[in-house]
């Protein structure tokens, strides 16, 4: 091996940092070391492949014998360039190359840095991902592009992946395109929020019930593990997963089988785990709300959603998307937005993110009658938050009759804090809905039993 003076640092440790498959070579075309994005791409582990050559593990197609790697050896000049690569279980993938030489501190060829980053869902369009007849994921921002990029890794794997960002994010839309960019998409994608059930209810939900296991137990059910068998399981909020839970998810992850409520006999399933969580589990693990053995078998691929004020220029293409959407919904034709409208829409801060900038424009496309959303038709409760700080400045917007520079009277800012805003918000659902709490809770995109437990909190029930 020539590149022995790598052996010295942490060189796994530092790729592992990196969002993309990479793999260091020394200059005879041996593996040296590879991230364990690598690893998922192309279904080799690290240790398969050291000291093997190359063109075993990346069987890829760049030029005959792998020419390109023989040439940035040669000028010690980078090179990029987009080919493909057969991985272990014969997927054709692909792949942007970018191979880079690696030089000693006297400047001697030492080997190459190869980083790799697949193409497959990106070759879609640059600023959106369309994974099915509804679903879109929207953003030309730095940030969402590191998504982009991260995401077909994690569709290539089988390991466990941990999505973590705040609250209405789209952490349920990331989670449903990677199964559906994975092998296990032909089989059912099961969705389960654990912190909308009580315990009780919970593990049977999770992992079914014999007959006689308690009073009603008149047959047996199936719990969502067993109906998610061959394909992925998405436990959402897992954070809110209680103790003794967490215990019995353990124990599926290391074995891949469970004993149902009230049963005796073990069920084996093949399921692919996807959690996601609002909250910071490494202080739930702090505060002994969440086990730290459970955290490191879901932790083993890890992607973070940005929230909307961290996405800069994000607002403008969600605003004209959304408003698109219910244009064709309720049969209108807005024609955007009026100037003040427009600019308190891009400095918002925005806390429930892109779910709560869809429920606002909903709201204000219902109560508008003309053709330009103006100040009046947005929710109460925005003109009560200060603008974010991390947020760009609007520039000068002008879509036609301009509106008075400041809004209304009844809707100026008011002092408040974050449960006088969540109480009105409820409010307005519930004036909106006319009582419904279902079609309430459906707009504040929050489950029924969210909002029963949000009403008692407020004291409106």
């Amino acid at each position: 091996m020539q590149l022995s003076p790598l052996h010295h640092i942490a060189v796994s440790e530092l790729l592992n940092g990196f969002p993309h498959a990479i793999v260091v070579l020394d200059t005879g075309l041996r593996v040296v070391e590879m991230n364990c994005y690598l690893e998922a791409l192309t279904g080799y582990s690290g240790t398969q492949a050291k000291g093997v050559y190359g063109s075993f593990i990346l069987r890829c197609n760049l030029g005959p014998k792998n020419q390109y790697f023989y040439k940035v050896l040669e000028t010690g000049e980078p090179i990029s360039a987009e080919g493909n690569i057969i991985s272990r279980d014969h997927k054709k993938i692909p792949i942007q190359f970018t191979i880079s030489p690696l030089r000693s501190d006297k400047g001697e060829m030492m080997g190459l840095l190869v980083v790799l980053e697949d193409i497959s869902l990106l070759q879609q369009t640059k600023s959106q991902r369309i994974y099915d007849g509804t679903e879109v994921i929207l953003g030309h921002s730095p940030k969402m592009q590191e998504v982009f990029a991260l995401m077909p890794v994690l569709a290539h794997t089988d390991a466990s992946v941990l999505i973590t960002g705040e609250t209405g994010t789209g952490k349920d839309i990331i989670a449903e395109a990677i199964h559906k960019a994975s092998k296990r998409a032909r089989h059912p994608f099961i969705k389960v929020n654990c912190g909308a059930l009580p315990e009780s209810l919970l593990e049977s939900e999770l992992f079914g019930y014999v007959r006689g296991a308690f009073t009603g137990a008149v047959k047996d059910k199936p719990g969502m593990f067993r109906l998610a068998h061959d394909g992925t399981i998405f436990l959402t909020e897992i954070g809110d997963l209680p103790m003794p839970l967490q215990v019995k998810i353990l124990s599926v992850l290391d074995d891949k089988e469970f004993y149902p409520v009230g049963g005796t006999q073990k069920v084996k399933v093949d399921v692919r785990i996807i959690a996601a969580t609002h909250r910071d589990l490494r202080e739930q693990i702090h505060l002994s709300r969440f086990r730290e053995d459970l955290f490191y078998r879901l932790n083993v691929l890890r992607i973070h959603l940005p929230p909307l004020r961290e996405r800069e220029g994000d607002i403008r293409l969600l605003l004209d998307h959304f408003l698109r959407e219910f244009n064709a919904k309720l049969n209108k034709s807005l024609k955007g937005f009026s100037t003040n409208a427009f600019n308190k829409l891009l400095s918002y801060a925005y806390p429930g993110n892109v779910r709560e900038l869809r429920n606002i424009i909903e709201y204000a496309a219902n109560i508008c009658q003309g053709k330009r959303i103006r100040s009046e038709h947005l929710p109460q409760y925005i003109f009560t938050h200060q603008v974010s700080g991390s947020l760009p400045q609007p520039k000068a917007y002008d879509s036609g009759p301009r509106e008075e520079t400041e809004p209304p009277e009844s809707y100026k800012p008011r002092a408040g804090n974050w449960n006088d805003i969540e109480k009105e918000m409820i409010l307005q659902a519930l004036t909106k809905t006319r009582g419904n709490r279902s079609q309430a809770a459906e707009i504040l995109g929050w489950g029924r039993t969210t909002l029963w437990r949000k009403l008692k909190t407020h004291g409106l029930t």
